[in-house]
């Protein structure tokens, strides 16, 4: 830590203004009347997971009811906390925003810093360094709901070494290349999934090449011309309404094999911090990611074989079936599983993009088949009831070819995301308290 830097308290590098340190409104400051089907954005947790400002998934109250809360309307710049819920998380407001306006909600803080004395940049990467973090974590109030003890006081209270603020930039530039880069590769990953999953409704749900058969037409686009010409030239009536004439309905079961996971005793410090990558509800992507590079945990080989964990390999589905039921993700690597999901493998060993695919677009169906007295679940049985189109096995292997190097590149995008990350999580605390320093150059 450089010794050379000033201490200081969070309320000494406030701007000095009103409200530059806020709690959002309690009570019934936000009534039920409030709330409008559009309007003014409420900014809750949701809305800066995973350090991102997450410009959607808003709740709105009315225009009058946001004029009555000015105090609690956020600007670019504001960095953002959440004191009740799911502490830990921050936010920083960016400068372009879908709305004119954002009013805070009762779970959140807001920080508006003084720019000569500490970028607003630098205070956020400072509370999502593990000091920050450990600083919020320690004053957290076990009672009830997990909440920040006296949260807008435990704020102003808050002290860290802060450099010049030509030292904050230098360290705030490289922290923001390198969150900049897993961003973009964020972006490019969920177009090219969109991209994939349109392809695969309008083969497999639209029925997009057979129509054009139908009509007439000599060739599809990405469609191979013996598998076009195989294609029928007709529909027929289902269950699920006209499909392809020679195509079934079978059980989702009979589209995948079902492997079980399992969890070795945690008592057993042997079984744990092996080689094999041990996959929970937690290692979930992000949304719009596909691959899981990484997982928290590890176990070792006596550990899965003390234990129902079973090994898959790279690129099986895994989908959670037990509480948050239905999130997914393909295996980066061979790893194994707890007993809270399962591991989906293709019958035929060699369509594992087309079952994520399929995975993806009936997930919503299964959530809604989830049963259980504590828990929602999904069952082997919950997959028997599930029924899909059975398309010949020749279009399932030609769409698998095409959409590969699609997913192909979101895990090298996954991967270099994940170096990235790794990176960022080895300097910023260094960065941060002084430990590395980078140089300050004028111009």
């Amino acid at each position: 830590m450089s010794s050379d830097w000033a201490m200081v308290t969070i309320a000494n590098i406030a701007a000095d203004e009103p409200y530059a340190t806020q709690i959002g409104p309690f009570g019934n400051k936000i009534r039920a009347e409030n709330y409008t089907a559009d309007g003014v954005p409420v900014l809750r947790g949701v809305n800066i997971a995973s350090g991102r400002f997450n410009d959607d998934n808003f709740v709105f109250i009315s225009e009058g009811a946001a004029d009555d809360l000015a105090a609690f309307q956020c600007k670019p710049d504001d960095v953002l906390l959440v004191h009740k819920g799911t502490l830990g998380q921050v936010g920083i407001m960016p400068h372009r925003l879908r709305f004119n306006r954002y009013i805070m909600g009762n779970s959140m803080m807001r920080v508006r810093c003084n720019p000569e004395k500490v970028l607003p940049k630098f205070l956020y990467y400072w509370l999502r360094s593990p000091g920050g973090q450990n600083y919020l974590q320690s004053r957290i109030s076990q009672v009830g709901v997990p909440q920040l003890q006296r949260p807008l006081t435990t704020l102003r209270q808050a002290e860290f070494r802060c450099p010049s603020t030509d030292e904050q930039q230098a360290i705030v530039n490289i922290l923001d290349a390198l969150d900049e880069k897993i961003e973009a590769n964020r972006r490019s990953a969920i177009a090219i999934e969109r991209l994939a999953r349109a392809i695969f409704r309008a083969w497999f749900f639209d029925f997009e090449p057979v129509k054009a058969k139908i009509d007439g037409a000599n060739e599809f686009p990405l469609v191979p011309e013996e598998i076009f010409s195989a294609l029928p030239e007709r529909f027929v009536q289902s269950d699920m309404g006209p499909i392809p004439n020679g195509w079934a309905l079978q059980p989702l079961s009979s589209a995948c094999s079902l492997v079980s996971g399992g969890t070795p005793k945690r008592s057993n410090p042997s079984y744990w911090g092996g080689d094999v990558p041990w996959y929970s509800v937690k290692d979930v992507p992000e949304n719009g990611q596909v691959w899981c590079i990484r997982t928290e945990e590890s176990i070792s080989h006596l550990g899965l074989q003390n234990s129902a964990a079973q090994i898959v390999p790279r690129g099986t589905t895994i989908i959670s079936a037990r509480g948050t039921v239905g999130k997914l993700a393909m295996a980066g690597q061979s790893m194994a599983f707890n007993q809270s999901c399962y591991g989906l493998l293709p019958i035929d060993q060699s369509s594992y993009n087309y079952l994520y695919l399929l995975m993806e677009t009936t997930v919503s169906e299964l959530q809604q088949r989830t049963h259980g007295s504590v828990f929602d679940t999904i069952t082997r049985a919950t997959f028997d009831a599930q029924r899909v189109v059975a398309p010949p096995s020749g279009i399932v292997h030609t769409f698998d070819d095409l959409v590969r190097p699609f997913f192909d590149t979101l895990f090298v995008l996954a991967r270099e995301s994940t170096k990235l990350a790794e990176l960022r999580e080895y300097l910023l605390p260094r960065l941060i308290n002084g430990q590395v320093r980078v140089g300050v150059h004028d111009g």
